[in-house]
Order: structure tokens, then sequence, then C-alpha cells
């Protein structure tokens, strides 16, 4: 999962974690309760997510109540950057998957307690989280009955697979490659263009018996299917309603809200979708009457106007920005703000990508390593209230995690310029220039100018430059990009880190819009993430992924880790139910009411 480009900040509680007995095994973990991490400023120890499978019974409808919940008003919710997808196959980046999670529904989702934090995956349409057979290739999944699009006419299995078939279309590059991969490949789209020129999908890939049924054959096993359910991908496409690329700006509705109106890059309003029926929905509350959701929303003043919590304000949230740096020590030190304030851990880790198409020299590459301020970009940022130093690729939330530091980064957090000099030195690199992108915000001109004077010290001169926030991703994902460096942040996107190493370091994935940002392309890697993928046992596949992890670190170093990620933000005082979704890093607009 992707994070948000102003400080991504995704799954707070951190990811989640799952072992398994067998390939079809019960999936479970433990952890105290809430799971996650410690909330406090900083010095937080990781601990595991409690995630476990639901029943049919978990799956019905209607979600539980909150107490003292009211329905009517509008709630308000204020972002930093505008939306760069809405279209499901596309939707990938935690800010597009929250807001778009109130008008689009899919196979499977995950159960909050509000209280503890605790999740439970369940089925969202689906009656449950999907019946394995053929040795966990092929997945059944069952709809509800009665539900309905915003028009009213009802959802059915074949749409679910019309929306899967979708995902192989030429233009759709930005969302996840789970499904398809799994269904025919690597070259999923040679072995098959998607729906607009009247071919489906083979029966023998994705069957639909009759109209609330649909079957998925898998090329190989994959206990975790249930989870790839609950991804955005993973849900139905009305065909009379697709306009290929213009769905990206209309997306029809199956959820309680459907878009009233949007002005991308300012505001949407979503108003109520009368067909939709709580009954079928164990998930979302739907309380507020309408959602006016405001975009580009720049700080201070974001942070600032929900502090004040004036006007319209007052029932104001940000569902996924985080506080401004310059507004935390107030926040932290006044109880009139506290008390008001949502403060938890992500399972984002937050990098710097280095370039392999245009950085080659694995030298250089750690010369960047041991330059990198990874201090003082934590102070811009917020200090620890906001993330942890890191200096690992999977985040410590997730199973099999193993604390992992080859350049001594916690040692040396300011950076060691002596030594990034010495490997330039050894690669004999002179006068070394190389170009980085940042995030049109105040608070990534702030990091580009930290990091370009300690790229200075090492003897690298680093040439910032500012791209728009809201195709920010769009940008850095051409494979053709003219940059060395530039930041992302990702999460898992399911309790396993089959959902990290690969989608970020598979040379194969490498094209516009892949998640291998750095553009590795290493054999051994490839065939590594092969053999990872075959094994069934979920725990032992844990431990391999995080040993392939420290071997890409150490050997490769395409990446910079730098931040474990946390959530902290206030919100207005006129609503209630304010919770979190640790499976997106983000506030629930599920439980939100106006007071």
């Amino acid at each position: 999962m992707r994070t948000h480009t102003v400080r991504r900040i995704t799954p707070a509680a951190g990811i989640l974690v799952i072992s398994a007995m067998s390939a079809m095994g019960a999936m479970s973990a433990c952890s105290p309760p809430g799971g996650g991490l410690s909330t406090d400023a900083g010095g937080a120890t990781a601990s595991v997510q409690t995630v476990t499978l639901g029943t049919a019974a978990d799956s019905a409808g209607p979600a539980a109540s909150m107490p003292g919940a009211r329905r009517g008003g509008t709630a308000v919710d204020l972002e930093e950057n505008g939306l760069d997808h809405l279209d499901p196959a596309q939707v990938y980046v935690n800010r597009e998957q929250v807001i778009s999670s109130l008008f689009v529904r899919t196979l499977t989702d995950y159960k909050i307690d509000p209280r503890t934090g605790r999740m439970v995956l369940v089925g969202d349409l689906a009656t449950d989280t999907g019946e394995p057979s053929d040795g966990g290739r092929s997945w059944t999944y069952r709809l509800k009955p009665g539900l309905k699009w915003q028009d009213g006419e009802p959802i059915t299995s074949q749409q679910v697979k019309y929306g899967i078939e979708r995902l192989y279309a030429s233009f759709e590059t930005a969302g996840p490659q789970y499904l398809q991969t799994w269904l025919s490949g690597s070259d999923y789209r040679s072995a098959y263009p998607g729906p607009y020129g009247g071919k489906s999908l083979p029966d023998s890939l994705v069957a639909t018996p009759d109209n609330r049924t649909i079957v998925f054959h898998f090329q190989s096993p994959h206990a975790d299917a249930p989870y790839a359910m609950a991804l955005p991908a993973a849900s139905p496409v009305l065909p009379s309603k697709d306009t290929k690329t213009g769905y990206d700006q209309n997306p029809f509705s199956d959820g309680p809200y459907k878009i009233k109106s949007y002005q991308p890059g300012k505001a949407m309003i979503l108003a109520r979708n009368t067909f939709w029926d709580p009954k079928t929905d164990p998930l979302r509350n739907a309380y507020p009457d309408e959602w006016h959701i405001q975009l580009g929303i720049s700080q201070p003043g974001l942070t600032q106007r929900l502090m004040a919590s004036a006007d319209q304000d007052k029932d104001a949230v940000s569902l996924v920005s985080s506080a401004d740096p310059a507004q935390m020590p107030t926040i932290l030190a006044d109880a009139e703000y506290t008390r008001r304030t949502i403060s938890q851990y992500q399972p984002f880790v937050d990098v710097f990508n280095i370039n392999t198409s245009r950085v080659k020299d694995k030298r250089v590459r750690q010369a960047i390593m041991y330059a990198f301020p990874m201090k003082q970009i934590q102070i811009a940022l917020g200090g620890p209230a906001q993330g942890d130093l890191a200096t690992n690729l999977i985040g410590p939330t997730v199973t099999g995690f193993t604390a992992d530091d080859p350049f001594g980064k916690l040692a040396e957090p300011t950076g060691d310029p002596a030594k990034a000099r010495q490997l330039l030195q050894q690669a004999d690199v002179k006068n070394l220039k190389l170009t980085y992108v940042y995030a049109n915000t105040d608070r990534w001109q702030n990091v580009a100018v930290i990091l370009q004077k300690a790229m200075a010290r090492a003897g690298i001169n680093l040439q910032t430059k500012a791209i728009d926030t809201t195709s920010y991703y769009s940008l850095i994902g051409k494979v053709t990009n003219n940059y060395d460096i530039y930041r992302s942040g990702w999460a898992a996107d399911w309790p396993n880190a089959s959902t990290v190493i690969p989608p970020t370091q598979d040379g194969r994935q490498v094209s516009d819009g892949s998640a291998n940002y750095s553009h590795l392309q290493d054999p051994y890697v490839n065939s590594a993430i092969d053999r990872i993928n075959k094994i069934t046992d979920l725990a032992q596949q844990a431990a391999q992924w995080q040993q392939l992890s420290a071997y890409i670190m150490k050997n490769l170093t395409p990446q910079v880790p730098y931040l474990y990620d946390k959530y902290f933000q206030v919100y207005g005082t006129g609503l209630g139910g304010v919770t979190y979704n640790a499976s997106l890093g983000t506030v629930n607009p599920n439980t939100i009411y106006v007071k």
C-alpha cells in the first residue's frame, strides 16, 4: 500500500500480522489489547496486531452502533493533497482508499473494534471471507442478497468478474497487481487485454456459476487470498457505467454514499446512497448525511483550523493528513487539544528511493545511505511523535520482523559524511550531481534543504526540484523519469511481507505505476521472490521475507528507509466516534458522527 505524498503515514496500529499452521491453516497472531505499537511520543517498541478471519455471522450487518451516536449532519474532511485516482482498479494510496471506502465496497474488509482496535477480516459484499478448495488454488465467494448500486440495480457476481477483468486493461496502471498476477502470471496483460474487445476471462480462471457466486482459480495456492479481496481492486463495476479512463473521475457507488459533486484537487461532496442497505454492511455506520471533503488545504492552516474548531471546522477531521510539525508542541502540551487527538502507529515504512536505472554503482547508493540525515529529517517532520527511526524495508509490526541496521544508522543518525566520501572515492566518482524531487509543500521543501546540505557534506551536489503533490506518485512512477532520489512510503497490503518485498523489489514488475520505484532489477532477488512465494506456511514465509529484505539492503541498497510512521492529528469538537483504522493507518470515517 502506498503512502500519501504529504507524509503518508499509513496503517497506524501497525501492520497486521498473521501466522499459519499450514497453507490452509488458521491465520492469527497475538498482541496486547489494541495491538500495534505503544503510542508514546518516542522510544516505542513494536507488538503485532491481532487479526482473525471472521465467520458468516461476523460478516452480517448492520454495523455495531457507536454509543451516543446520532444520524444526520455534515462531516468535513480536510486533506493536504488531491486524489490522484477514484477508479477502484487504480486506488492504492491510503488517502484514496479511505475516502473511496465511503462509496466503494469490496468482497472482504476489516471489522474494527472501536474500543480495542482489534480487527477481524469479514465479508463485506461477500457472505464470508471465502471458501478455499484445490489446496488453496481456488476460492469461492457468494454475494449477500439485497446488494444494490446507487440506481437500484442489483449487484451480481458477473459485475465482480467484470471489475477483475478491468484490472488487465492497459490504462489500469496504478493499482495492485495481486489478483491478475495470481490468475494469469506476471505477464498478465499479454494473456488477456481486458473486457473492452468483447472477450471475457475464461471460467477456468474466474467463473460465475450463478448471479451471486464467483470462483477464482489461481495458478498456485494463496492462503492469504481473503486479504487480497479487501483491496479496492476486488470490487464490482457496472459495465453500463464504465467510462474506461473517465471512471477515474466518476465511479458508480455501491456504498452508503454517492458522489454528489467533484472538483479534482479542490473538493468532493458525498451524499447518501438511498439504495445502500445497512443490513448488508457490517462495517459502515454512515451517520452523517453528507461528507464534505476539502482538498489541497495547505499546512499549517489545515492543522490550525482543526485546532481552532470554528464554524464548520468544529465538525472537521483529517482522515489522512498528519499534524503540521510546528503545531505539535502546542497540541502535546494542552489538554484542550490532547483530549481530541488521535495518536497511533502505522505499518508504513517511509523510504527515499534511489533510481538504480540512473545510479548504477551500489557503492554510490551506499554513500547516499551513509550520508543520509535521518535524525534531522525526523525532527523536521515533527519528531518521534510522527515516526520512529527506520533501518528496515519491512515495518516492525509485521510478523517475522528482525531489527537490522547494516549501515549503523542508529549509531550515526545524523549521517556519516566521511564514510560516504570514502565509498565515492572507492567508486572513483568525482563531482557527483544528483536530482532529488519532492512534493511541493512547505514540509517537503524543508526536508529538501536538510537533505541538500547533508549530501554536500559528503561531496554530493544534490539538485532539488518540487513537483505537483496530487500527481506525485504518477510522476515518480514513470520508468523514464529523470530523477535520482525521491521518497515514498509503503505498508503491507495485508498481514504478510509478501505484500512488501515483491511489489517494491521485483524487477519483473518495473513499469509505469509500479511500486518498484527504485527500478531494482536483480536476478537473485527475482528468483528468491518466486521461491518464497511457494512456501505455504506463512510463518516460515515471513522469516524468509525478512532474510531477503536484509540481503537487499546490505548488498543492493536501492532504498534508504528512515521512518516507521505514526498518525498524529487533532479533530474538531463537534465530532464523536472518532476512531482509528489500523488497516489503512487513517481515521476511520465509518464510526464518526456529528454531535
